[in-house]
């Protein structure tokens, strides 16, 4: 059991790792992690697979990863294997699918046809697209406040309760969650759920324009603050874009010093190295 939750605990990491553009790249080239992800899309624990394939979507997001993944060794035979087991369940073979025809359609020459097929699978994966296919952007917000489990709770309660928010991953360890949201929803309603729980304090993280990183408050609640329209469903789900949009908000993807995650990498390596061979 023991070994089981380890696991999980890697892939999960390297998944939320993955959910950062500026370490997909590093991700992929290390040696361990990627033959590693592709071992844990054959555990079976339900929730690894489906972690793993989380982590392999965001990887496929960066086009220069594309023909790497697709020809590491096992990686299309995996696939393959999640979407004919009877035992997967509808959204995991979903999922497996749309990572597949992403890789089936690496290396055509035109990217229109290459996108129009990743498109054609996505609008089955209901996981990731609801009734509303507009354009997504992100934002990154740093919590104060964002302490244990009991505070991501009540964030993630606070989140799903606003009608636009498509998804969001945490950094528990430096207090930051990003969220994907539609572009019509304004970043400050995230901050203004957030405030509210009277616990927790929400900023957004800027990009500035030397590439470092500035922390905005958001508008208190009063003059200018934005009405948050609350889900009474389900959130929809959208469809992942290639990279952050570059919105007027700047909001940036990055979780933590590439550095950090680097370091986790080896950590990470490491532990794969201990329980698999291939």
């Amino acid at each position: 059991m023991s070994a089981e939750l380890d696991a999980l605990a890697v892939v999960n990491q390297l998944r939320d790792l993955a959910a950062d553009p500026l370490n997909r790249r590093a991700i992929v080239e290390d040696e361990g992690c990627l033959p590693g992800l592709i071992l844990f899309l054959d555990h079976p624990n339900p929730q690894v697979v489906y972690s793993a394939l989380l982590a392999v979507r965001y990887l496929a997001e960066c086009r220069a990863n594309r023909e790497k993944m697709k020809g590491e060794l096992g990686m299309m035979l995996s696939l393959q294997n999640v979407m004919q087991k009877s035992t997967s369940p509808g959204e995991t073979k979903l999922l497996a699918s749309e990572i597949y025809e992403i890789f089936q359609s690496a290396g055509k020459e035109e990217a229109e046809q290459a996108e129009a097929a990743a498109a054609s699978c996505r609008r089955k994966a209901q996981f990731f697209l609801g009734s509303n296919n507009k354009r997504a952007k992100t934002v990154v917000l740093h919590i104060d406040g964002l302490d244990d489990s009991t505070r991501r709770s009540l964030c993630e309660e606070a989140l799903l309760k606003i009608r636009g928010v498509i998804s969001f991953t945490f950094q528990m360890a430096v207090k930051r969650c990003v969220v994907r949201i539609r572009s019509d929803l304004k970043a400050d309603a995230l901050g203004t759920a957030i405030n509210s729980t009277k616990v927790m304090k929400a900023q957004q993280v800027l990009r500035t324009d030397d590439g470092g990183e500035l922390i905005m408050p958001f508008q208190e609640d009063g003059e200018g603050a934005s009405v948050v329209e609350e889900n009474t469903d389900i959130p929809d789900y959208l469809p992942e874009e290639e990279s952050p949009s570059q919105d007027p908000d700047k909001a940036v993807t990055r979780m933590g010093s590439v550095a950090d995650g680097m370091g986790w990498l080896n950590t990470a390596a490491n532990f794969l190295t201990r329980s698999f061979y291939w």
